[in-house]
């Protein structure tokens, strides 16, 4: 009997690391932030000190103009630099599938490098080239003739875009690399038939691959809404948090930041956090609501 209890208890002690870190760095942090939204704290002054408040930090949240500003850049980068990313990847991934054989990894690699490198390098980089003295983004404007030099980062009516394109820029290889995974389970005999049919490659394009490009197309839009709604590190590090300009690229993620490491005010922090949750979790139900309306759940269009 006791050999035969050992047996038994042995899978649960093997598998229970797992479960105990993920109730103290998954599922404490998430009950308790649900909690603190509740509350108002000052973290400097221990648990003690925390205050019950109820809906008051998510009130306050929903009526406050920088809040209503930070959601309306969030929202904007979402449009700016998620949906081109799917209108290039898309037939970028159909070109690269189609037409590059020999060269197709390195290719695809080369577009995936962005994706993979850390942030704070790629932010580097961009701060240099958008340098309104030194950038080489402004040196080959004046080369083709464009005299004044433009502050991408210091100038609000540039600095959005700037930080767009750079979002934009990062984030394509990775959307090519999902299409062009999803391009290459296509069978080629659609492609044979329609082309004895005389069927052209944007023929091909419109009417075979991007129908059965459906489901992926649902996973990468999703993942695009989830990824640019909680846009934090491009803006962030590109931007110098002091300067005014900084207020243009401030996304919900950034005021949550400032709110609770600059402000202090981890209750309402929380709260933005939970009103971000249902945000999310409202524009992907709606995405996937449109996608069972096209057909995009069963690839037939």
């Amino acid at each position: 009997m006791k050999n035969l209890r050992a047996r038994d208890v042995a899978p649960y002690l093997f598998i229970a690391p797992f479960f105990v870190l993920f109730a103290v760095f998954g599922v404490f942090p998430l009950v308790f932030s649900i909690w603190l939204s509740l509350h108002q704290w000052e973290p400097a002054a221990g648990l003690a000190a925390m205050r019950w408040v109820g809906l008051d930090n998510y009130w306050f949240a929903l009526t406050d103009a920088w809040f209503h500003r930070s959601l309306w850049n969030t929202l904007w980068f979402a449009v700016v630099s998620g949906l081109p990313q799917h209108l290039v990847a898309l037939p970028l991934a159909y070109f690269i599938h189609r037409r590059l054989k020999r060269a197709r990894d390195a290719v695809v690699g080369a577009y995936f490098v962005p994706y993979i490198t850390s942030s704070v390098a790629v932010a580097l980089i961009f701060v240099t080239l958008y340098s309104k003295d030194y950038g080489v983004i402004n040196a080959v404007l004046q080369g083709f003739g464009v005299t004044e030099r433009i502050d991408w980062l210091g100038d609000a009516a540039w600095t959005k875009p700037a930080v767009a394109f750079v979002v934009f820029w990062r984030y394509l290889g990775w959307n090519v690399v999902l299409y062009l995974s999803a391009l290459q389970v296509i069978d080629e005999e659609l492609y044979e038939a329609a082309t004895l049919d005389g069927a052209r490659s944007w023929q091909q394009f419109r009417h075979i691959a991007l129908p059965l490009l459906k489901p992926m197309i649902f996973f990468a839009v999703t993942l695009t809404i989830i990824g640019n709604l909680q846009l934090f590190e491009e803006p962030f590090i590109l931007v110098d948090i002091e300067k005014g300009v900084a207020l243009s690229v401030m996304t919900t993620a950034i005021f949550m930041y400032r709110l609770a490491f600059s402000d202090g005010d981890f209750g309402t922090a929380s709260a933005v956090s939970w009103i971000l949750f249902v945000i999310i979790a409202g524009l992907t139900w709606g995405n996937s609501q449109l996608f069972q309306r096209t057909g995009g759940d069963d690839g037939r269009g």
